[in-house]
């Protein structure tokens, strides 16, 4: 038997050079792919609190939660009250309504001169309705104003919040005034305010407890 050529061998030998470097791709290619499985895990673990967080802020979102705990504490109020008030005025996303509402509580200026001269303040001006601490200060002076107008009926206040106390006002001088239920506010969108408020009142005190000083 005759010995293998030399261009045999050096197919020989060039053959198994590819074979050990198509091992050697694939096993490198296994590795990155391990790598970036552990690399998407490793970010899935890491992104959750986020992720949980960024879902929590869209459907229930909560800011200047120490304003609001102070605010509860100095006015006498349900800090879970005044953050589902704002949820329900602006979800703490602030704009200019089409009345003239500002801030993250929506104060009408009219309204906020008034709760300005009952409080004694001196200095108030429009402007300041846009800063959070004023916003939610005059905002929270106005609920306790409302809760001890309406002999603490939350309804009535946030009825008052949103359609105005004259209406409000009306509505109890026509004879409802204990009667009135939710589902007999006469106007529809302020029922659904209500209701929304009453509804994210219960969420928040679940949610955010820590936050909000319940714990």
């Amino acid at each position: 038997m005759s010995p293998p050529t030399v261009t045999a061998t050096a197919r020989r030998t060039s053959d198994a050079r590819r074979r050990q470097s198509a091992v050697r791709r694939r096993r490198r290619r296994s590795v990155l792919a391990l790598g970036a499985v552990g690399l998407l895990v490793l970010a899935v673990v890491l992104a959750m609190p986020l992720f949980k967080r960024a879902v929590n802020d869209l459907t229930l979102p909560l800011t200047h939660q120490d304003i609001i705990r102070q605010q509860a504490q100095e006015k006498r109020l349900d800090p879970a009250l005044i953050a589902a008030v704002i949820y329900g005025e602006t979800k703490f996303d602030p704009r200019p309504s089409s009345a003239g509402a500002q801030g993250l509580m929506q104060i009408l200026p009219a309204t906020a001169e008034f709760l300005a001269r009952r409080s004694g303040a001196t200095s108030f001006r429009t402007a300041d309705l846009a800063t959070p601490q004023v916003n939610i200060a005059y905002g929270s002076y106005y609920l306790r104003y409302l809760l001890d107008s309406y002999g603490q009926s939350t309804m009535l206040a946030l009825a008052a919040y949103n359609g105005g106390q004259a209406n409000v006002d009306r509505w109890v001088a026509a004879g409802h005034g204990a009667a009135l239920t939710i589902d007999k506010i006469p106007f529809p969108e302020t029922r659904a305010y209500v209701t929304r408020v009453l509804n994210a009142r219960g969420e928040y005190r679940h949610k955010y407890a820590g936050q909000l000083g319940y714990n």
